[in-house]
């Protein structure tokens, strides 16, 4: 008779905690980012984080190839790349029009509209798949955009520079979609490679009108700490997470990247106020009720056979 070992009771949520991961690496790197913004353009901070991206993915790729657990009798080299093209551009997208909508609106502005994205997945996702939203998303996608409202401070006023924004959160939906329709026909490393590589090209092409600025020390710590934890690891955690969670549970636990964000700028002497921090506890409830009952029998299988596939995965169950 065998006994289960304690770490296996967490299985079923490495979907979820691989995005939680994401979310904390790519909030607690928002400062570092924002200084070295001073010193280079929006647009050679891409070119350099996701070309180091690009080489830290190349050698696992290289040992993987390029097809994933549900594969098509269609899918090629070609269908990869065409996938992971795709969704660079939207990356590209998203990157550009919101480096153009932080500098023509509030951050708190910023923030809360990008953070927008929570509410526009499903919308998209109910019009692409023809189905309505599940009544427990509709209710904690209001939770986390109303708490997203209150963490930033955002006010309604509409300015050039939240419209453009909008379509940053736009294109964060469309990336979200997308990525959960292709993550499970291709390996994971290979579709994240080939869309930081597109990311690298775009930016570069933009750079070349937008100027590159002067690398300095944080610029190049912000590179390594993003090129590395952000651009590789997290985009590579999320792609993976979504071969089981859904785009609009995935949008809605994705918003603790602002919580850990605020609780950087805690750190350094940055205070949220009464309302910031219920903001931040909406959020959470958001999370709490998007997550209450998604892990049916079918889903714990999921996650078991995503395990099995995993190459040199460490054995969980104990005899």
């Amino acid at each position: 008779m065998k006994r289960s070992h304690p770490t296996a009771r967490l299985r079923p949520y490495l979907p979820e905690l691989a995005l939680v991961l994401a979310a904390v690496l790519y909030g607690s790197t928002f400062v570092l980012v924002q200084k070295s913004l001073h010193h280079v353009t929006p647009s050679a901070f891409n070119v350099l984080r996701f070309a180091l991206a690009t080489a830290v993915l190349v050698p696992f790729f290289a040992r993987r190839g390029w097809r994933g657990p549900a594969a098509r009798p269609t899918d090629s080299w070609r269908t990869l790349l065409m996938a992971g093209s795709a969704l660079g551009v939207v990356s590209l997208v998203a990157y550009q029009t919101q480096n153009v909508g932080i500098h023509h609106t509030s951050t708190s502005n910023a923030s809360f509209i990008t953070g927008l994205f929570v509410v526009f997945t499903p919308i998209i996702a109910a019009i692409r798949y023809r189905r309505r939203p599940r009544s427990r998303v509709v209710i904690a996608v209001g939770c986390a955009a109303l708490g997203l409202f209150f963490l930033t401070g955002a006010h309604l006023d509409m300015s050039f520079g939240d419209a453009i924004t909008v379509v940053t959160a736009l294109a964060w939906a469309v990336w979200l979609i997308g990525t959960g329709e292709v993550t499970r026909r291709f390996d994971t490393f290979g579709l994240i490679l080939v869309q930081v590589a597109t990311v690298t090209a775009g930016s570069a092409a933009v750079a070349v009108f937008e100027g590159f600025g002067h690398i300095t020390g944080i610029v190049v710590i912000a590179v390594v700490v993003t090129g590395v934890g952000c651009s590789a690891i997290a985009f590579s955690l999320s792609a993976w997470a979504q071969r089981v969670i859904d785009p609009e549970r995935a949008g809605v636990i994705n918003l603790l990247e602002p919580i850990v964000a605020g609780v950087i700028g805690y750190s350094i002497g940055e205070r949220l106020g009464v309302l910031g921090y219920l903001g931040a506890a909406l959020i959470l409830v958001g999370i709490v009720v998007v997550e209450r009952g998604s892990h049916p029998a079918d889903a714990v299988e999921a996650v078991d056979a995503e395990m099995e596939r995993a190459p040199g995965r460490a054995d969980i169950t104990a005899p």
